[in-house]
């Protein structure tokens, strides 16, 4: 038997390395995915060698991630209830895929991870494995009575690592946990649990690593303009950059002015509320600045036909069908949709707030002529909107005449 790993080195995979070597006597490939979390990956081969591991795999997926996964979510506004960027979400189905073709060049028959019965990385893990090697066997021990039997909480956890001479940086005192890469990082779970913590009090200052808070961003706002081409980023302030170097660039400057910052009760694939806190800074600003150069330069009912769309493809990212028919056929129609939206929009960035300044594009479809108010002649006659007006409302006039105008309690002082 041979089982390829998710693994990050931290306690549970450190854990789940020596617990599935025991329990299976099998040949263990750990994985682990640089997705621009900016942790220290160095020395983990060392340390999953020593844990049990025969060979490790890390890999540099950062400008895959944005090129692949970002940009075409950015392309179609793509937030969660309203709210959520999907920066968990969608690192999920690369992680798994890139674990995937190890196991196929390994000659593996097993992949396992780390994940929870309780969360939604489970979902996204194993329907991208079922999706791309549906005959590879899915081994996941947090959903194992055996496991959880041996291993109910940290500190045996932390005994077990203790007794196996594992090296793990870990303490009983968790306040939170975290979950970072190129697009955000989380915050879930500890004192967060309770939804009526301020997260934002001076005491847990410490937690933001991305964000200043507003209240400490430069009292001077800083402007920057984004150039888009089809609907992707190419480059920042005229500078012509990678994906990957584009989201660098928007966090530092988004985090430096307190923008990207949300606190949410979110509903989970599995059917539970769950808090989280969150701050998405450069995807912040991506998406309100390609939203800018789309009201220049796309046709008026293809983008609300697309936005109908968003909360069916946020939600199929967020319960982990990245890989599944119903995602690559929206993605395909929304690509589409971003044929001519390249432009370039000015943003103003200021403690916490994003403020459009300026938006131009040789697509642009607002006709200063047509939209003036100054008595301006164009193509558009004003003297049409009475036929228009009277075709739309003959539907009202109809119901008010046969049945009755709808009624409503009378306006105070008539």
């Amino acid at each position: 038997m041979k089982i390829v790993l998710a693994y990050s080195g931290g306690l549970d995979t450190s854990v789940i390395v020596k617990w599935l070597k025991e329990t299976y006597d099998a040949d263990i490939i750990t994985f682990a995915a640089d997705v621009g979390q900016e942790e220290e990956l160095k020395g983990l081969d060392k340390k999953a060698k020593a844990t049990g591991a025969s060979k490790h795999y890390t890999l540099d997926l950062v400008e895959e991630f944005a090129k692949d996964f970002i940009f075409p979510m950015v392309r179609a506004n793509a937030i969660y209830e309203g709210q959520y960027y999907l920066g968990t979400s969608i690192a999920r189905p690369l992680i798994a895929k890139a674990q995937v073709e190890i196991a196929k060049k390994e000659k593996a028959d097993t992949v396992a991870h780390g994940a929870t019965g309780k969360g939604n990385d489970q979902c996204r893990f194993e329907l991208t494995y079922m999706a791309l090697a549906p005959d590879l066997k899915i081994i996941a021990p947090w959903k194992m009575d055996e496991y959880r039997e041996l291993f109910p909480g940290r500190a045996e956890m932390i005994a077990y690592c203790q007794k196996h001479k594992i090296p793990v940086e870990a303490s009983l005192k968790k306040p939170y946990s975290m979950d970072r890469n190129l697009l955000h990082i989380s915050y879930e779970a500890g004192f967060l649990e309770d939804p009526w913590v301020d997260p934002t009090t001076p005491e847990h200052k410490k937690m933001y690593k991305l964000t200043v808070s507003p209240e400490d961003a430069p009292n001077k706002p800083e402007y920057v303009e984004l150039d888009f081409v089809k609907g992707d980023c190419v480059a920042v302030n005229g500078k012509k950059m990678t994906p990957g170097n584009v989201m660098k660039t928007l966090n530092k400057l988004a985090g430096k002015h307190g923008i990207g910052r949300v606190d949410i009760v979110e509903n989970r694939f599995v059917g539970m509320k769950s808090r989280g806190v969150y701050e998405t800074p450069g995807g912040t600003i991506l998406i309100h600045g390609h939203r800018q150069i789309e009201t220049l330069t796309m046709d008026r009912d293809l983008m609300h036909l697309r936005d109908s769309l968003i909360p069916k493809y946020a939600e199929l990212i967020y319960n982990g069908f990245w890989y599944a028919p119903e995602r690559e056929c929206l993605q395909a129609f929304i690509d589409k949709s971003q044929e001519f939206v390249t432009g370039t929009v000015r943003l103003k960035l200021y403690k916490g707030s994003i403020t459009t300044c300026g938006r131009k594009s040789k697509y642009s479809m607002y006709d200063e002529n047509i939209a003036s108010m100054e008595g301006v002649k164009s193509w558009y006659n004003q003297n049409d909107a009475t036929g228009f007006i009277r075709l739309n409302g003959l539907r009202l006039r109809a119901r008010a005449k046969s049945q009755g105008a709808p009624k409503y309690p009378k306006s105070k002082g008539l």
